[in-house]
């Protein structure tokens, strides 16, 4: 089950487009996050990059608990296209990414 808001996950979306200007709200924004809010955006990024399916959410989340080894912002910050992973990652999980961006931005 997913321990994390398609909102949040919306707003690191947004946060991380832009992270030559906001890598500093970001890293905040991340810090302020629960770590079960953490493990689970994990786990929507490796099912956005095709690492797991849908289908294997526990399996993602259970694997990004265990494997943890470096903090998960410097992780995340350090992955290569993670709002592209992001939002395919919602999406597959039946989110509507646009939409809930579009909320994040006030439109």
């Amino acid at each position: 089950m997913l321990e994390i808001s398609g909102y949040k996950v919306a707003q690191v979306i947004v946060m991380a487009r832009e992270l030559g200007r906001a890598e500093g709200e970001l890293r905040g924004f991340l810090d302020r996050l629960t770590e079960e809010e953490l493990t689970s955006l994990v786990a929507v990024m490796w099912i956005g990059r095709g690492s797991f399916d849908a289908a294997e959410l526990d399996e993602a989340i259970a694997t990004a608990r265990d494997e943890a080894t470096t903090p998960t912002a410097d992780y995340l910050l350090g992955t290569p296209h993670l709002p592209d992973h992001l939002e395919t990652g919602l999406e597959a999980l039946g989110i509507s990414a646009s939409e809930t961006e579009e909320d994040v931005m006030g439109r």
